[in-house]
């Protein structure tokens, strides 16, 4: 995934001011900012959503800049997405919301039982295999972002991108979030891409692995140093003003930047 000197305008004001950046395959960014600094902006120009009035996107090495929707139906069965708050359908239930991405993308063929296989597998890595004749209604806040995560991640996607994936919950139930997340990642090795305002969740995913024997979450090196491939970003009135390390951002002295960084 790959931005060239992108420019995203609404109505003259710039959504998006200029903004660079390559990540590449397997690797994780955190995209911190305020309300409005153009962090969701960024995931709905990567996936063609939004199209780029200057400069160039790349998605899996291809230019989709300007491409027509119909063009992008392919590309985005690669990618998962959380939405904010979810986005589930209330008509549907758990099973029929976390199938939607499998029942309607073209270039996957699976037969009903197959369908129904993956949709378990996807609920319990989550730990919600119960709920799948439930309504999103009938779910806590926490537990409808975990379906959210879980369909984000039905097809398998070698790119997962989530937006504000803890807004809104508590801290216990943000931190199990993001547990989930790392537990993602490590198990796929997906690139990821987190658009957050809390820098804790950045915390977890940059500090922690998850352990595959144990089941449980590990600290990533011993010596407290952070995950390899894992980058923070932070937007400022659409511009991308900081990129680098958990490490290089705690040594920023940026007053704006420093407003994301947990100091103690």
């Amino acid at each position: 995934m790959r931005f060239e000197r992108v420019t995203v305008d609404f109505g003259g004001q710039p959504a998006l001011d200029d903004v660079s950046f390559d990540i590449r395959n397997g690797e994780s960014r955190v995209v911190l900012g305020e309300s409005g600094s153009g962090k969701t902006v960024i995931l709905k120009t990567a996936i063609g959503l939004l199209h780029p009035s200057k400069g160039r996107v790349f998605l899996f090495n291809e230019d989709i800049t300007g491409r027509r929707e119909q063009e992008m139906f392919s590309i985005r069965a690669r990618v998962g997405m959380l939405f904010q708050e979810s986005a589930l359908f209330d008509s549907l239930t758990i099973e029929e919301n976390v199938s939607y991405p499998l029942v309607n993308q073209k270039s996957i063929q699976l037969d009903e039982e197959q369908t129904h296989q993956r949709v378990e597998e996807a609920l319990t890595f989550v730990e919600l295999g119960h709920t799948l004749e439930k309504f999103p209604s009938e779910l806590s806040g926490g537990m409808r972002r975990r379906v959210g995560i879980a369909r984000a991640n039905v097809t398998e996607p070698a790119l997962v991108l989530y937006d504000s994936p803890t807004a809104g919950l508590d801290p216990i139930t943000a931190n199990n979030i993001m547990a989930l997340l790392v537990k993602e990642r490590d198990l796929r090795n997906a690139t990821t891409v987190i658009v957050t305002q809390r820098f804790q969740d950045g915390q977890i995913m940059a500090k922690y692995r998850f352990d595959r024997d144990s089941g449980e979450l590990r600290a990533a090196s011993s010596d407290g140093g952070s995950v390899s491939g894992l980058k923070f970003m932070v937007m400022r009135e659409g511009k991308l003003v900081f990129e680098g390390t958990r490490e290089e951002l705690g040594l920023s002295t940026d007053p704006y930047i420093s407003k994301f960084v947990l100091r103690h």
